[in-house]
């Protein structure tokens, strides 16, 4: 791997395929890039002999090449086939270290025992795949995450200051993580350029003990927010289009829970707080709300 690079590795795919707009395929060819995503995944927990990286849409293998040589194994999920062979060319001498996977990272297992996940993720699954690696961490828990996102999708999964949520993903992630903003990343960092801008994520794992169901929480604020601008009196009249997904749950019961929380209001929520939007509500008061309604 001595005399590979971040360019020649681009330059050696680019001269057998054309980027495909379909699968995001923008190749990240600034090395400070590289070099901070390297950083913020060794800040906690350090790259090294130890640690299994799962890496999503290597591509012509920048990133993999510097997860390589941290002394880290990598298991490396590529959708597309002249990458998958590519990426066998060029680091044929990882004495096992490297495990490219032809298959899409969203619909296959990942290795149990990955204590990283690092990735240049593609525009247009950033939000599944956080989904995905939210599920691995549940059954098997990861030490660090470092993403690249869209700068603007970053900005909507992170819990602003005041502890307001932006989204029900900002929510969603905020269960499992805390999301720390980094460096942004200019189009020119990629090639080819995108048309927007991008920035570096890093997911610390996070032991909030909600005592919640999950999957109730995030149905109820993704219905929610599905209406941002109307009042929580309004959302919460009708109940979720998935709450049958829920056990136990189902039209009368949800209209029974929430008319016995609409004249008193679960600690720490304001009085008013049925007619405040979703935007206005703090990670705590979602908690209280799907507390007060689940123990009805």
């Amino acid at each position: 791997m001595d005399d590979l690079d971040t360019r020649l590795l681009v330059d050696l795919l680019r001269d057998r395929i054309r980027p495909s707009k379909e699968l995001g395929q923008h190749f990240l060819i600034d090395d400070s890039v590289i070099s901070r995503s390297i950083s913020l995944a060794s800040s906690e927990s350090p790259l090294g002999e130890d640690s299994h990286v799962i890496e999503i849409g290597p591509g012509p293998g920048s990133l993999t090449l510097s997860l390589l040589r941290t002394g880290a194994s990598v298991s490396a999920f590529e959708i597309d086939e002249e990458a998958v062979a590519h990426l066998h060319r060029v680091f044929g001498d990882t004495k096992g270290r490297l495990e490219v996977h032809h298959a899409d990272a969203l619909q296959v297992e990942w290795p149990d025992d990955a204590t990283h996940v690092v990735a240049n993720l593609p525009y247009q699954i950033s939000s599944p795949a956080i989904e995905r690696i939210q599920r691995h961490h549940a059954q098997h828990p990861i030490e660090s995450v470092v993403l690249l996102l869209q700068s603007e999708f970053a900005e909507r999964m992170t819990i602003a200051r005041d502890n307001s949520a932006p989204s029900p993903l900002a929510l969603s992630v905020w269960m499992d993580f805390d999301v720390e903003l980094d460096s942004k990343v200019a189009p020119h960092s990629f090639a080819p350029s995108p048309r927007v801008s991008s920035r570096l994520v890093r997911l610390s794992p996070t032991d909030r003990s909600l005592g919640l169901d999950r999957r109730l929480f995030r149905i109820i604020t993704q219905h929610c927010f599905a209406n941002r601008r109307r009042k929580m009196r309004t959302l919460l009249s009708k109940p979720p289009s998935r709450l049958s997904r829920v056990r136990g749950w189902h039209k009368k019961r949800w209209a029974e829970a929430v008319g016995s929380i609409q004249h008193s209001a679960p600690e720490p929520l304001p009085e008013d707080w049925m007619d405040l939007r979703p935007e206005n509500l703090k990670t705590s008061h979602w908690v209280a709300i799907v507390g007060a309604i689940s123990s009805e």
